[in-house]
């Protein structure tokens, strides 16, 4: 990899004869490679880079985020990074189908982004349908009734659904999840940032299945 000026981030262009490996993407060896991406992908074209992240995550640890998206919240990105740093296996989005992109840095490039128009349709797809291959609902959020998410055992394929950063999670949501957990908190801030809150109960799965 060539060296960049210091200031800038990743590489520039690919010294020498450019190798013929189909993963690398012409463009980026003759010009550079300024992407926020591990070394392991630099060059790499998006595509190979996603089959790649799926052929990687361990068979029978299946997780999908899911976010409501109902106001303009710019949290929404920082979950998608996060989810990206933690190779899920798919983003949806619950709600409006358009989401605030900007703090998700592009990394929603190397992700499977589904939409569902309400929380019943998210749960009908987790269902499984006709294969019966159901994914629980993981609701996070700090509600009467919510369970602490310390110390508890999460399913290896689950699908972790976070809410607002106002509102946390609607009825229709906390009703289509297999149980709600909450993360303990020993402050007197009534809720932990969405996004935060989202990165901690990614890490959680990630320390029992990763």
């Amino acid at each position: 990899m060539s060296e960049v000026p210091e200031g800038e981030v990743g590489v520039g262009p690919w010294p020498g004869e450019p190798p013929t490996d189909p993963r690398y993407d012409p463009e980026l060896l003759a010009h550079g490679d300024r992407r926020n991406v591990v070394d392991r992908y630099r060059y790499w074209s998006v595509d190979a880079i996603v089959a790649d992240l799926d052929a990687r995550r361990p068979a029978g640890r299946e997780l999908h985020v899911a976010i409501e998206n109902w106001a303009h919240d710019l949290n929404i990105g920082s979950v998608v990074r996060t989810a990206n740093a933690f190779n899920v296996a798919g983003v949806h989005i619950v709600g409006r189908r358009r989401w605030n992109r900007r703090g998700a840095m592009v990394t929603d490039r190397y992700l499977h982004v589904q939409h569902h128009p309400d929380a019943a349709a998210l749960a009908a797809w987790a269902s499984g349908g006709e294969s019966g291959d159901a994914l629980p609902i993981i609701g996070v959020d700090n509600v009467p009734g919510s369970v602490p998410l310390e110390h508890r055992a999460l399913p290896g394929r689950c699908v972790l659904l976070f809410g607002q950063e106002s509102t946390g999670l609607t009825p229709e949501a906390q009703a289509a999840s297999d149980v709600v957990v909450h993360i303990t908190q020993h402050g007197s801030t009534r809720s932990l940032n969405a996004g935060a809150a989202a990165a901690i109960a990614m890490h959680t799965w990630a320390l029992q299945h990763l």
